[in-house]
């Protein structure tokens, strides 16, 4: 079925008003910023869009003015926005994970070392007593009363 062009004209006007919605953020409920919701928006084919079909020319508009508003850091999907945002943030969040992770692991070591060293200075000192004890030409005198009293 032929259309005239006086109707392909405006499809055309229909096509461009809901390309600027879409790149303007008003996206439609369970839609997205693509062709598919395009052509649902515009009441027209999405095959029309493909190939050497009447409106593959305004697909191209489409997706390049997509492509310049994605190139300068606006996302006009909130759903791709949020995407991208939750991504970063979960990169972000494994570095500090493997970060905290790496400090976990260097104080479990610290802490490892310590206990033994403590450990090591611990049996010296025992070694240390029982060699004085043993050595020692002392006499130890029997503990008697204190004679702290006055009378």
């Amino acid at each position: 079925m032929r259309i005239s062009a006086a109707q392909r004209a405006e499809k055309e006007n229909r096509i461009r008003a809901a390309m600027d919605r879409l790149l303007r953020g008003e996206i439609p409920p369970g839609g997205k910023c693509d062709i598919k919701t395009l052509a649902n928006e515009a009441a027209v084919d999405r095959t029309a869009f493909y190939g050497t079909r009447p409106y593959a020319h305004l697909r191209e508009v489409f997706e390049r003015r997509l492509q310049a508003l994605q190139q300068v850091g606006e996302i006009p999907d909130p759903r791709e926005a949020q995407i991208i945002r939750l991504k970063t943030e979960i990169a972000k969040l494994k570095e500090r994970l493997t970060a905290s992770e790496q400090a976990v692991d260097e104080l479990t070591d610290f802490r490892t070392q310590a206990l033994a060293r403590l450990a090591a200075q611990h049996e010296e000192i025992v070694h240390l007593r029982q060699t004085a004890a043993d050595a020692s030409r002392v006499t130890r005198l029997p503990s008697g009363r204190s004679s702290a009293t006055v009378n």
